[in-house]
């Protein structure tokens, strides 16, 4: 298989190895890149954990405190496409380190935020970096390697996302739960510092060749195949996130575990993820579309069964690995998938794939708030989340019905 023409003209030749298409830094750049990783989702996911402790320490109810999740998911629906199309011909390198210099700054505020409002105002300061930076980081990574181990280094560059959830997560909502939910804002904010370094000194020069420009990012949003993708995402994950956002209380008030407790089920939770990571490869070697479209089925079972299986601690404790495990296949897999169906508009349909999943988070955040408000209990939020995991299942198999077609019709005139 030849590489896509749209992978061609986004890398820089002079990063590229001629004789296997892969660099000799290509390690350090992904670590490098995987560190920024760590950062985001350290932070992203840290206040799913902190939310009785937000709560307590600014006075507001759990939904209100889940606000700032859904308030860091906005600024990635902003910031992934904004920051994508007015840097679009600004190297690459400089634009990954200027969105880990803001991302400090976003944390900082976050950390010395005196009340409700400022916090909200800096967590979406803090997740406007997020789609962007995974955006524009997996297509260096896929220009960094040979072809067929793209998948691999699109999904070594979101491991930074699942290390967090292994170390960094448990670790923030540990510090938080014992010196105030400031703190892990502030660490944060330190580990994005270094990763800015890192990619400063590691990752490759990444200079434009003038061949993509704000126009042709802007043309993949013309292709439907790139739409069907966006809306797997938005769909297929906003169950995950209306379940994952309030797993701290529901580990606490329907499973019973001690509030002590809830930074080791979050590394139950960040192993799923690792080992989603890990797998995500070899499943796309079955084919991307047959791959999200398991995935999803998948997760419908898993959150229609979750609620009852949080009842009980060890199948809650199996369940909440199946929720970090499920989704983690399927990211490395949407991101590849849009950036091939992008054509010209990869750097843009990259960092919107981040933006249609925190657009999910956003989503799922809110109609978890909505049916704990309406009193149906934390159980009902996986039922809501199953029903889009369907959703996008539907979703899925309507692009691969559609993408066969189109190919049909093409050989049929090219014959």
């Amino acid at each position: 298989m030849t590489e896509p023409t749209a992978l061609r003209d986004i890398a820089d030749p002079s990063v590229v190895d001629e004789g296997n298409g892969a660099h000799p830094r290509a390690g350090l750049a992904i670590a490098a890149l995987a560190l920024g990783g760590f950062a985001i989702g350290t932070t992203e996911f840290v206040t799913m954990g902190l939310l009785p402790d937000i709560s307590r320490g600014l006075g507001i109810s759990i939904p209100q405190a889940g606000n700032a999740v859904s308030a860091y998911a906005l600024g990635v629906v902003i910031g992934a496409p904004l920051v994508t199309m007015v840097f679009a011909k600004v190297p690459r390198k400089t634009v990954l380190i200027g969105l880990m210099l803001a991302f400090f700054v976003g944390n900082v505020g976050a950390a010395l935020a005196p009340n409700y409002h400022v916090l909200l105002a800096a967590r979406v300061v803090s997740g406007m970096p997020h789609g962007a930076f995974f955006g524009l980081g997996a297509v260096v990574a896929a220009s960094l390697v040979a072809q067929h181990r793209r998948t691999w280094a699109v999904s070594m560059t979101l491991g930074g996302l699942n290390v967090a959830n292994v170390i960094g997560v448990p670790i923030a909502t540990w510090m938080g739960q014992r010196m105030g939910w400031q703190w892990p804002y502030a660490l944060v904010a330190i580990i994005g510092l270094l990763s800015a370094l890192a990619v400063l000194a590691w990752v490759p020069h990444q200079g434009t060749t003038g061949l993509v420009t704000a126009k042709k990012e802007l043309k993949a949003l013309t292709r439907p195949q790139v739409w069907f993708a966006l809306a797997i995402g938005i769909v297929g994950f906003g169950g995950m996130f209306s379940t994952f956002s309030y797993i701290a209380p529901t580990m606490t008030e329907l499973t019973g575990f001690s509030e002590a407790t809830v930074p080791l089920i979050l590394v139950v939770y960040g192993v799923g993820m690792t080992c989603g990571a890990l797998v995500s490869g070899r499943v796309a070697m079955h084919g991307l579309m047959r791959g999200i479209f398991g995935c999803l089925i998948a997760i419908a079972v898993m959150l229609a069964l979750f609620g009852y299986a949080a009842h009980y601690k060890p199948t809650a404790v199996l369940f909440v690995w199946l929720l970090g495990f499920l989704p983690t296949v399927m990211v490395p897999m949407i991101q590849i998938r849009l950036m091939d169906v992008a054509h010209e508009g990869q750097s843009l349909a990259a960092a919107l794939n981040h933006a249609t999943l925190n657009f999910a988070n956003a989503l799922g955040a809110w109609l978890g708030g909505v049916v704990l408000d309406a009193g149906l209990g934390y159980e009902w939020c996986s039922r809501v989340g199953a029903i889009l995991a369907v959703f996008g299942a539907v979703v899925a198999a309507a692009s691969a019905f559609t993408s066969r077609r189109e190919a049909a019709s093409q050989h049929a005139a090219a014959a």
